[in-house]
């Protein structure tokens, strides 16, 4: 159920949140107003403007018991999001309502209870499914050099929620927490491996610092412990995109564009896993790209490849990674709409033919059926030999309510 759904679904709200039953919630006399209702609690009154009975809790009930369906006025006291249900267990598909924290004094009222269930997260999506969005890939015929942070020849995705929690979905559906407090940083890109360990690699610049900052893979998915690899100066970058191996020596390099300039550098890989002197490969125009993608060797030179996103026209173009490790003349590879694309993800082969392919999450530019507005659409493209993709597949609506991919 997508969350615009719900949200015009569930016209009440409701009451406690989750736990184990009852036995978390308590009576109290009647109420005079919400500020009856202490910090930390969800407070639910049995008549509106906090008037009649009143109930609290600070853990999630999957069934009100006697309360079902009599609380017409409530107020959430506590630091997450309170999911109010029309059913119980917490099954969002009678309708929902998301209640996020309420500041002392607020309340919401209505002449109809409807509530039977409520459940505090940290996220509104998961008031109605997990975190993180189920991604799956096909086995590819040969490792791709990136894109599979565990060695299962599974392309992987990862995910940063709302909160800055980090997920690994391993390309079955699945998921699993890998990191946490990721909203300090306003760039997460990853391809291939940086320190010099066969594994795959996280890069994060840090937004209040400008500091780059290296997570090591582990070969499972997880991340080691983090270690400087640009101790400054890298908010005045843009678009910094880990890309592969463009200076032909089994190296992964990054990629990144000058702010002030609009200059590309390539900044290679080196044995000791850090980042050598960068060197120019565009010497201005690219602050009109707005998105870069390191999708792979695309065209079978054995050098890698990227995709950029001209922010005028929405038109995205390879640049053919050359044997003198510099970029090639530019070929389109679609020739508009790309703007409605808010995140691109490159993971190598997930259709199991061996060639790269591309994922891409939609924002509210893109169309359905005549009429703009379907963001959260995981869209995919099968790589073609040519370097160019397939036409895009609508795979999956419940991409939303997220902070990045990749």
């Amino acid at each position: 159920m997508r969350n615009r759904l719900t949200r015009g679904t569930a016209t009440l709200v409701g009451l406690v949140l989750a736990g184990t039953g009852l036995g978390a919630v308590s009576a109290a006399p009647a109420a005079a107003d919400s500020y009856d209702c202490p910090a930390g609690y969800f407070c639910g009154w049995s008549g509106e403007g906090a008037t009649g009975s009143m109930w609290k809790t600070s853990k999630s009930v999957a069934d009100l018991g006697g309360w079902d369906d009599r609380i017409r006025s409530y107020v959430n006291r506590t630091k997450v999001i309170a999911c109010i249900y029309e059913d119980k267990d917490w099954s969002p598909w009678g309708g929902y309502f998301p209640q996020d924290p309420n500041s002392p004094g607020e309340l919401t009222s209505s002449p109809t209870a409807t509530t039977s269930s409520v459940k505090f997260v940290r996220t509104e999506r998961e008031c109605s499914q997990k975190a993180y969005p189920r991604w799956y890939a096909q086995t590819s015929p040969k490792a791709q050099g990136f894109g599979d942070m565990n060695g299962d020849r599974r392309a992987d995705v990862l995910v940063r929620d709302d909160v800055g929690r980090l997920w690994f979905t391993p390309g079955n559906g699945t998921g699993r927490l890998v990191g946490s407090g990721f909203n300090g940083m306003n760039t997460l890109t990853r391809h291939g491996d940086f320190s010099r360990d066969g594994r795959e690699d996280l890069i994060a610049r840090e937004a209040a610092t400008g500091k780059l900052w290296l997570y090591p893979g582990t070969g499972t998915g997880s991340l080691g412990s983090r270690r400087l690899l640009g101790s400054g100066g890298w908010n005045g970058m843009t678009k910094i995109t880990a890309f592969g191996d463009l200076t032909g020596d089994a190296r992964s390099d990054l990629l990144a564009v000058e702010k002030a300039t609009g200059k590309l550098w390539l900044y290679p890989g080196t044995t000791t896993g850090r980042l050598g002197a960068r060197k120019l490969i565009g010497s201005g125009g690219w602050n009109a790209m707005n998105a870069l993608v390191g999708i792979g060797d695309v065209n079978g030179n054995g050098r890698a490849d990227l995709y950029a996103r001209e922010a005028a026209t929405g038109k995205l173009w390879l640049y053919p990674g050359t044997t003198a490790g510099k970029l090639g003349a530019r070929k389109p590879v679609g020739s508009g709409g790309w703007n409605a694309m808010a995140n691109f993800i490159s993971v190598g082969d997930f259709s199991g033919d061996g060639r790269p392919d591309l994922a891409t999450v939609t924002n509210d530019r893109y169309v359905i059926d005549g009429y703009p507005g379907h963001l959260g659409w995981l869209v995919t493209y099968r790589g073609r030999d040519t370097g160019t993709l397939a036409a895009g597949e609508r795979t999956d609506g419940e991409w939303w309510g997220l902070n990045g991919v990749g």
